[in-house]
């Protein structure tokens, strides 16, 4: 298996701290012994992965999902919790250019949609996922990005067919924002969630189905075969008609040798406060229970809790060290203080990090793996996996059965994965992109 990092970022060293892992029990899986059949293989037990599995046993469909460590180990287990727009990176001008106007509205409506299945599914699974939050916040940074805030209340309007309403700069200690921004616009779209008690519910849903997940099965190896594919780990085999790879960004070089230099994984890091008592939330004048994230390049992604708890994200290294763990949270802290000065001497016991995974062409891709039939994947959200990982899983489920999707595919993922210049070397790039990124926030 070849990966573009270090292995201390494929290890459980950067997760360590992860406050997810103290809100819900982790149900015992066992690993692969022997050899196993089924219809359809599974690679990952993320967002994609599960809800792929769910939606397939669901329709009678015989899958296996194999996780190298357990379900929601890497990315879906370790995020934000925002369930929000998103996915892609392309703006309104490239998105016409690729796909024209209609393309551009089937995938702006394709991240409502998105949203939408998440809800559908914690209602009709009954989940308790500490749902929270009307919608989405974003803060200007400087006051010349309210202004630029003011112009994307038609943004949404056209795209999202939504009101999204402005709080200017005077405004935003009455609404318990307060944390020296410029003014602000909420979306009505979107909300925060637990992510590993939403996973753990999707999960446990399959398992109802009928689906098999494992725990501890990495997948050294695939190798096509009369009718479909032979998967190799540790401890057995699993053959299946089809597969799906559903590993983001921890996916590896050469599975399916396809992948190689087409994806980017990049890291963010989090910290999570203790509960913040009513004093503590008065004095910085911050109790808004919004999702919310800032107009910086290497933005800032934050949200109070149901329990009072604030989380608190950046971007983070760009190595993948111990070394470079420490100062990733160690930045995180400081802007974390930088922008609640008041929560200075507020204890952050959980801090961690994992990657996202962001394409050439910045759009994620679902579909089948070029040369490989039978085979498919889909990856590359640009950090808002909770929705988009969900639906385009379901996307999938539709897809290995050679069925016309229930839901929107659009265009504008269906356009395989271009690779990125410098191939294996790729993270090199990134530096400078930081450093362009970095100076455009000042």
């Amino acid at each position: 298996m070849r990966r573009i990092y270090p292995d201390f970022a494929y290890s459980d060293q950067p997760r360590a701290g992860c406050w997810w892992d103290e809100t819900d029990r982790l149900p015992e899986r066992p690993s692969l012994d022997g050899s196993l059949g089924c219809d359809v293989a599974v690679i990952g037990g993320g967002f994609t992965g599960v809800s792929a599995a769910l939606s397939l046993a669901e329709q009678g469909v015989s899958v296996a999902v194999l996780e190298s460590r357990f379900i929601g180990w890497g990315a879906s287990g370790r995020n934000g919790g925002f369930c929000c727009l998103g996915g892609g990176m392309l703006q309104d001008k490239a998105l016409d250019r690729r796909f024209g106007r209609e393309g551009r509205l089937e995938w702006r409506q394709t991240e409502v949609a998105s949203i939408r299945f998440v809800e559908d599914l914690i209602e009709r699974l009954r989940l308790d996922v500490d749902r929270h939050s009307a919608g989405e916040t974003q803060l200007a940074h400087r006051p010349s990005d309210f202004e630029e805030l003011k112009e994307d209340v038609a943004y949404y309007a056209e795209n999202y067919g939504v009101e999204a309403q402005l709080t200017p700069p005077a405004s935003l200690e009455a609404e318990g924002m307060n944390a020296g921004f410029h003014g602000a616009i909420t979306v009505p779209i979107g909300f925060g969630l637990n992510p590993r008690k939403y996973l753990n519910g999707l999960a446990a849903a399959a398992e109802r189905a009928g689906a098999r997940l494992f725990h501890d099965t990495p997948v050294s190896g695939i190798e096509r075969q009369a009718g479909g594919y032979r998967l190799r780990t540790p401890a057995g085999d699993v053959t299946a008609e089809r597969v799906i790879v559903g590993t983001n960004g921890y996916s590896a070089e050469d599975m399916p040798p396809w992948l190689a230099g087409r994806y980017m994984p990049t890291q963010s890091s989090i910290i999570v406060t203790r509960p913040l008592t009513q004093s503590e939330l008065g004095a910085q004048g911050w109790t808004s229970a919004q999702a919310s994230y800032d107009t910086r390049h290497l933005l800032h992604y934050f949200r109070l809790m149901p329990d009072n708890r604030m989380l608190f994200g950046v971007r983070g290294g760009l190595m993948a060290t111990p070394a470079s763990e420490a100062q990733a949270i160690a930045r995180a802290r400081a802007d974390f203080e930088r922008m609640f000065p008041a929560w200075r001497e507020v204890e952050t016991p959980h801090a961690w990090s994992g990657m996202v995974c962001i394409a050439r062409d910045r759009m994620p891709y679902v579909g089948p793996v070029p040369g490989e039939p039978g085979m498919f994947v889909s990856l590359c959200y640009h950090g808002n996996g909770v929705a988009m990982g969900s639906y385009c899983g379901a996307l999938l489920a539709d897809l290995v059965c050679d069925r016309e999707p229930k839901q929107i595919y659009p265009r504008a993922v269906q356009r395989p994965l271009a690779k990125f210049e410098l191939g294996p070397l790729r993270r090199a790039i990134m530096p400078f992109a930081y450093a362009s990124f970095a100076l455009r926030d000042r």
